[in-house]
């Protein structure tokens, strides 16, 4: 994850560098070491100094690592004659490289010739399997191409070698999401919270699907994400509040007959309408009417 001091680091040499300041190859170092995407920037900034022989040759063996994230970069921007002319070049520098023959593969799949695509990937699989990024860009694969079930199946084989990749977990989750398939999609959000279990917009994704998909565990689980939800973040997050209300609602009414009344719920409830209120009050006083009329509707039973 990118800090702000980082951030900022990075913005203010890509403003130095884009006003003809220098730093050209600071920048683009940066960038590297962020993993963060410039494409465009990198491709223009980088070219410029790939093209200089002067500055390309005080680079050293820096020079091969430069060619390689032009290359990505001009992919990215559909400069695909920029990506086939550096991918030749450390060809013909690195002649054995599997890692130019990834490059070779990812131009393969930026023309869309994706059969072709496929079978470097495969072959560059079965000689190193431990390949994330190889993984990575057969699922982005399957996606560009509108594959989504073959979305599923390469990210699923991803995540039985690599468990601990929450981005991939996430992904997953949001894929089944689109699906509306629920359960494999809450699935996903527990595996992610174990990863990172204070992030509040993964508990508060997580309570949403339990309530999507109903019924009386399902909800009092969603109850406690929303309540954890609304704790990581200070008491300040309005969806997380008002699902709380719903799911204390929905509980009550399932419950209704059966039980005694919830107490903590009812008390869980009326704090999280009292602090809706509140925070309407001072962001969206016109909205309050509604919120009150909403709120009413959901009564608890006793």
């Amino acid at each position: 994850m990118v800090t702000k001091t980082e951030e900022s680091q990075l913005k203010n040499l890509e403003i130095q560098v884009d006003n003809g300041g220098g730093g050209a190859w600071e920048f683009l170092s940066l960038v590297r070491k962020l993993k963060v995407r410039r494409s465009d920037k990198v491709l223009k900034h980088g070219l410029s100094i790939l093209n200089d022989p002067k500055q390309r040759s005080t680079l050293g063996s820096e020079e091969w690592t430069l060619y390689e994230q032009v290359a990505v970069a001009a992919m990215d921007c559909q400069s695909l004659d920029v990506a086939q002319d550096c991918t030749k070049a450390l060809r013909k520098r690195f002649p054995e490289s599997k890692r130019v023959g990834r490059l070779e593969a990812m131009l393969l799949e930026a023309k869309g010739s994706w059969d072709m695509a496929e079978k470097a990937y495969t072959s560059l699989l079965e000689d190193n399997p431990l390949d994330q990024i190889i993984h990575k860009r057969r699922v982005a694969m399957a996606k560009a191409q509108g594959n989504i079930s073959g979305a599923i199946e390469w990210l699923n084989k991803y995540l039985e070698i690599f468990m601990a990749d929450h981005d991939a977990w996430r992904e997953l989750a949001e894929i089944y999401l689109s699906l509306q398939m629920y359960k494999q999609a809450a699935f996903c959000y527990e595996e992610v919270i174990l990863a990172q279990p204070t992030v509040p917009l993964y508990h508060l994704a997580y309570a949403d699907v339990l309530y999507t998909l109903g019924g009386l565990e399902n909800l009092q689980t969603a109850k406690k994400y929303y309540a954890s939800t609304i704790d990581l973040t200070g008491g300040k997050n309005t969806r997380a509040l008002f699902g709380v209300c719903l799911c204390t609602s929905a509980i009550a009414q399932l419950t209704k007959g059966k039980n005694k009344e919830d107490k903590e719920g009812s008390q869980l409830h009326s704090l999280a309408a009292k602090a809706l209120e509140k925070d309407y009050k001072q962001r969206a006083p016109d909205k309050l009417p509604q919120l009150t009329t909403a709120l009413k509707s959901l009564t608890l039973s006793s």
